[in-house]
């Protein structure tokens, strides 16, 4: 194999591979990077069997050489070494040739490595995905769906099923759901799909948050492929796959309570801010709580109190306050988190009571919620 590759492409397409790589893996072969050149380009790969990423450099595009195939042929290059060697090669074009026994050159400038290669054969291969039953849905959508529901998925592995977030898609309308069992983040959008089929299947949160990180703030279309247990989101040259989590999401339709007692409706800034204000003195107490009480004329008092810190109390207006009186405590990170996940600057919050669940919508806006329970204080 040998080819001549501007050095730019090639950092980034490492780079977007590298997000799959694990240096922790049963299989050794997959602490490296599967490097293919054919007549048409290179493709990298990268996996650490959970998550499989494929990057393609095409030979030309928009008209510029890109890349230049001398001999077709493929290797496997240690990851970690591979990446930061093409990062600090000096100059902007870099030339790789693989000798006998896998032993693999890189130059650039003045500068020669020689790296020891693997076999490519020996990599495992790629899920074959059959590809008829796939929609297709905006780049940013899907990006800002993610940012908006996978914070709220469970870290501890108690539940693995809860460490993934929840996607249906029915009546051409996609689901996106996440709940650590505290709190539950939800996010629709229509889509058009030609399948008439439905899914209901749980994608790891952590392929989700490496997914929207390679992924660009483009309105292009990205293709979703779901199969049994595999899925798989195809951009441009590139193929990211990711395993889907064994079991049962739990039915979170009955958690999310239909009528409310007391509707408040204040500016998203200002209710955020005086939360991240009242946690300043509540961090080292347990799990940062603070609490709520509506005063009259639509005032709300945020409070925390640690005795052995100190207290903190703001008065902040809202728009409206409709219903009974209330008292609630509830997680400031919880809540922070719920609010910079919602786009828009006024918010609804509907409490049921202060042992209930309470919800967070922004006015203009259905298609998002965040429900968070309250903490119990005495």
């Amino acid at each position: 194999m040998k080819f001549i590759i501007q050095r730019d492409k090639l950092v980034q397409s490492v780079q977007d591979v590298m997000k799959a790589v694990s240096s922790r893996t049963t299989i050794p072969i997959l602490t490296g990077i599967k490097i293919v050149a054919n007549s048409e380009g290179v493709t990298l790969t990268g996996s650490d069997s959970d998550i499989s990423i494929e990057s393609f450099i095409p030979v030309e595009e928009d008209g510029n050489e890109i890349v230049e195939i001398q001999q077709s042929g493929s290797v496997v290059l240690q990851a970690r070494f591979f990446s930061e060697i093409v990062k600090k090669l000096p100059k902007d074009i870099v030339e790789i040739e693989v000798g006998n026994q896998h032993s693999t050159i890189i130059r650039s400038g003045k500068a020669e490595f020689s790296l020891n290669g693997l076999d490519a054969e020996e990599y495992p291969h790629l899920p074959q995905i059959e590809e008829e039953n796939m929609f297709k849905i905006p780049t940013d959508l899907l990006k800002a769906m993610i940012r908006q529901t996978v914070f709220a998925v469970s870290t501890s592995e108690t539940r693995p099923i809860l460490t993934g977030v929840n996607w249906k898609l029915e009546n051409s309308e996609l689901i996106c759901i996440a709940t650590d069992s505290h709190r539950l983040a939800l996010r629709k959008a229509a889509i058009n799909t030609e399948s008439q089929n439905l899914y209901n299947v749980v994608i790891p949160g952590k392929s989700l948050s490496e997914l929207s990180k390679i992924l660009d703030d483009t309105s292009d279309l990205i293709e979703i492929v779901i199969t049994e247990n595999q899925v798989l989101f195809k951009a441009k040259n590139l193929l990211f796959f990711s395993r889907l989590l064994d079991g049962n999401y739990p039915d979170t339709s009955r958690l999310i309570p239909s009528e409310s007692k007391t509707n408040m409706t204040i500016n998203s800034k200002e209710f955020l801010q005086a939360i991240d204000r009242a946690s300043l003195l509540a961090k080292e107490a347990r799990n940062n709580v603070v609490k709520l009480s509506t005063i009259t004329d639509g005032m709300v008092e945020i409070s925390s109190n640690s005795p052995e810190i100190g207290k903190v109390s703001e008065e902040i207006q809202s728009s409206e306050i409709q219903g009974e009186e209330l008292k609630i405590s509830f997680s400031a990170k919880y809540v922070m988190d719920a609010l910079k996940a919602l786009e828009g600057t006024e918010i609804i919050i509907n409490f049921t009571g202060a042992m209930r669940p309470f919800v967070i919508r922004t006015t203009q806006d259905d298609s998002m919620l965040q429900l968070i329970l309250p903490v119990r204080t005495y």
